[in-house]
């Protein structure tokens, strides 16, 4: 979730780009920086913390220059600091590159530079571009910053978006994407790359987006497109016409729906980078866990509060399934009354995003007190629990705004399943071949969440239909019955309708007594080993009158047969990653059913975005 802008045109680019970089800072950043070609010179100045404090740095030079790039950085590879921020350079500081993504060939890239006499100057996978930029385009009679991005680019595998500028060919800047977000913007004399819209909102409102694997060459004449093979596209440009609010939003009407439609990005930032197809390895290594510390695990605890500890549910059907280690869950806020027994050989999973939950840093540090190991899965860098734990996973969402989680939530999971994969791995529990499995599996999801969305008009239409209600039941099983509870979650924090989520085969043993002609009822069916007893749960409801919404996976005809009122057909995917395609039609079923009812869905009342007291 970094950001990234870039400027060629008439004016100086200081000022634009430091503008620029204020403008994305709602995306979450750990350091910042700058470059600009000032007097056939390359001035770069970065630093790690606030864009202010870059700003106070800059703002007493004086740097003139008419093209630059600007980028905030969210650290994956390299602890944040000012020499891991970017703007990257290569080795004679003559061309210098900003990067959103993930490079997951880069050892092998910096290997082969490093023979090849290349220094590096940081612990980050970005530099590499700039090394293989400065490898092709060095040895050019004329020099082509074009020519020479498209042949480095070739040689990455993982996501991107890049802008590249040289002092080697001064009046240009060149950029490319691959699964990384990019526009280019359109103004009078002066052309703009940004990875959000508001960046640029305040010089331009003309913008083209940049596809995948598409080349833009940035002069002071125009902007022109071209292929991965430099055959030139022509592309149309677009009118935005958004106040800077709406910018912010993405054009949606509440940063909820936003972040909800963000999830494909976020949960393959989150996982991306995760897996080596040629090693079969999995990447934690900033978990700080060793694989003889890993083996030695006896016993696994998630803790966690509200939305997180529904991912903690999930982590306990995933860890004990996959990587068959006896694994806990149990609410932040009664984990540490309850004196649970721990040791070395025990490791503590805290789930949070913002890593500032008072419950769950509360629990985290009595499980430290007893010698536990912790691990933090956190979204914030440099937050509590990222300080407190041993060791930190990060999920890769960015900032989020609504209060009530989606796109975090759901990256949870994902990271959840592919820790799963790593302990099963780690602990010689599976086998390569089934590890590449899953985590092919785990990285076809974003796609297949985008294919969720695309129901949206479906869900609004039932959400149509059963936005006056009171009341609603949520039911769910196996590894699904923390959906529903999330599900329910959602509802009634948003919406203010009051809604429950139960194991569906606990049922009969109370709430079964609720259902009549006026309860709708949100059954989870997509299939899994327990398919045919939620159909007999659907059966039930029906029988004594109730209303029931269903969730099944497409081309499910039996579900038809036993006369559900409303039905929803979802993409065909793993029992275990249907907890993430099904959180996403509930998110959307709850958004719709609040915005019918007139709900504040951003803010909902009494409730905040991180619970900094018990």
């Amino acid at each position: 979730m970094c950001g990234i802008v870039g400027y060629v045109g008439r004016y100086n680019a200081k000022g634009i780009l430091m503008n620029g970089l204020k403008k994305l800072e709602y995306r979450g950043y750990d350091s910042a920086g700058i470059a600009i070609i000032s007097h056939r010179a390359l001035v770069i100045r970065r630093c790690k913390g606030k864009i202010s404090c870059l700003e106070e740095r800059v703002l007493k030079e004086y740097i003139e220059g008419n093209v630059g790039v600007g980028h905030t950085r969210w650290a994956t590879h390299g602890r944040p600091s000012e020499g891991n921020a970017h703007p990257h350079s290569d080795c004679a500081s003559r061309l210098v590159v900003v990067h959103n993504g993930i490079i997951e060939n880069y050892l092998q890239l910096k290997k082969r530079l490093l023979a090849g006499g290349h220094v590096f100057k940081s612990e980050t996978d970005t530099e590499v571009i700039a090394h293989l930029v400065e490898q092709y385009l060095k040895p050019m009679k004329k020099k082509d910053l074009l020519k020479a991005v498209q042949l480095s680019i070739k040689q990455l595998k993982g996501s991107y978006a890049i802008a590249v500028i040289s002092l080697d060919d001064p009046h240009t800047l060149v950029a490319a994407r691959h699964f990384s977000p990019l526009i280019v913007g359109l103004g009078r004399d002066e052309y703009f790359v940004a990875s959000d819209i508001p960046a640029i909102l305040d010089r331009t409102k003309t913008v083209i987006p940049v596809q995948d694997n598409e080349i833009v060459h940035l002069t002071s004449l125009g902007a022109h497109f071209y292929d991965h093979n430099l055959r030139k596209i022509t592309r149309k440009p677009m009118t935005i016409d958004w106040d800077p609010v709406t910018a912010e939003k993405g054009g949606y009407k509440h940063f909820m729906l936003k972040e909800i439609f963000e999830q494909p990005m976020t949960i393959q930032e989150t996982i991306r980078g995760r897996f080596s197809l040629e090693s079969g390895d999995l990447i934690f290594d900033e978990n700080n866990l060793s694989k003889t510390a890993m083996k030695g695990i006896r016993k696994i605890y998630f803790v966690a509060c509200g939305t997180a500890y529904h991912a903690g549910m999930v982590g306990k059907y995933l860890v004990e399934d996959i990587a068959k280690i006896p694994c806990e869950v149990d609410l932040a806020s009664e984990f540490r009354y309850r004196k649970p027994l721990l040791d070395k050989e025990t490791l503590i999973i805290a789930i949070t995003q913002s890593g500032e939950t008072a419950d769950t840093l509360a629990a985290l540090r009595e499980a430290k007190r007893h010698g536990a190991r912790t691990l933090a899965i956190c979204n914030v860098t440099g937050s509590s629990a990222t300080r407190d734990a041993d060791g930190v996973v990060y999920t890769r969402t960015g900032p989020e705004i609504g209060v009530a989680s989606t796109k975090a939530f759901t990256a949870q999971l994902a990271i959840i399943c592919a820790l799963a994969i790593y302990f099963a791995h780690v602990r010689a529990i599976i086998t390569k071949k089934r590890t590449i499995e899953l985590m092919e599996s785990l990285y076809r999801l974003p796609r297949l969440v985008k294919k969720v969305l695309a129901l949206e008009p479906a869900v609004k239409a039932v959400a149509q239909k059963y936005f006056k209600q009171r009341d609603f039941l949520y039911l769910g099983r196996n590894v699904n019955y923390p959906i529903a509870l999330e599900g329910a979650l959602k509802l009634k924090e948003i919406s203010y309708i009051h809604a429950e989520g139960y194991a569906a085969g606990e049922m009969k043993h109370g709430p079964i007594a609720l259902i009549d002609e006026q309860m709708p009822v949100v059954v989870l069916a997509t299939g899994g080993v327990v398919y045919d007893k939620v159909l007999s749960n659907i059966q039930e409801i029906k029988a004594r009158g109730g209303m029931v919404l269903a969730l099944a996976t497409e081309g499910d005809h039996h579900i038809k047969k036993i006369g559900v009122d409303d039905l929803i057909y979802m993409p065909q995917v793993a029992e275990v990653l249907s907890t993430i395609t099904n959180t996403v039609v509930l998110q959307l079923f709850a958004y719709h059913v609040a915005n019918l009812r007139g709900c504040d869905v951003d803010q909902p009342r009494n409730l905040a975005k991180s619970v900094v007291v018990e």
